[in-house]
């Protein structure tokens, strides 16, 4: 048997090992539930709003329940959803960089919160993707 062979034959849903992928798949249920947090604690700001940003809290409202929805189906199927992994990571450290650079202007308020979150969160995308091996796709059914 030749090393192709060996590696043809290797299953891609399972190299990854499934102590790892167990770790990447409970960082993207523990993204999914903050997320569903965030949009459960985002109705009293829409609620509070005044008119003029009451569109923009809606759609940051909706957008935290995108992002539990696209966190869940990476859960689920990590390997299945291979073009939705950079998306998501690309959102969460373009966040993170926006919030870095708004913060030299003391007037834009919730930079800190922002660099928190999203940073924390673009690390934990970062290493679920690694440990789930997302860049692998699933074999077709």
């Amino acid at each position: 048997m030749t090393a192709m062979t060996t590696m043809g034959a290797r299953p891609a849903t399972t190299g990854g090992g499934p102590v790892r992928d167990r770790i990447g798949r409970a960082l993207l249920w523990l993204a999914a539930v903050a997320a569903v947090a965030a949009a459960l604690g985002a109705y009293g700001t829409v609620a509070d709003a005044e008119p003029a940003g009451t569109v923009v809290e809606t759609w940051r409202a909706y957008g935290f329940v995108v992002f539990a929805g696209l966190f869940a189906l990476l859960a689920v199927r990590p390997r299945g959803y291979r073009g939705v992994w950079p998306l998501v990571i690309l959102h969460k450290v373009a966040m993170t960089v926006t919030a870095l650079a708004y913060s030299r202007n003391p007037a834009i308020e919730g930079t800190g919160t922002i660099l928190a979150w999203d940073g924390a969160l673009s690390v934990l995308l970062v290493v679920a993707f690694v440990l789930c091996r997302g860049w692998v796709a699933e074999p077709r059914r």
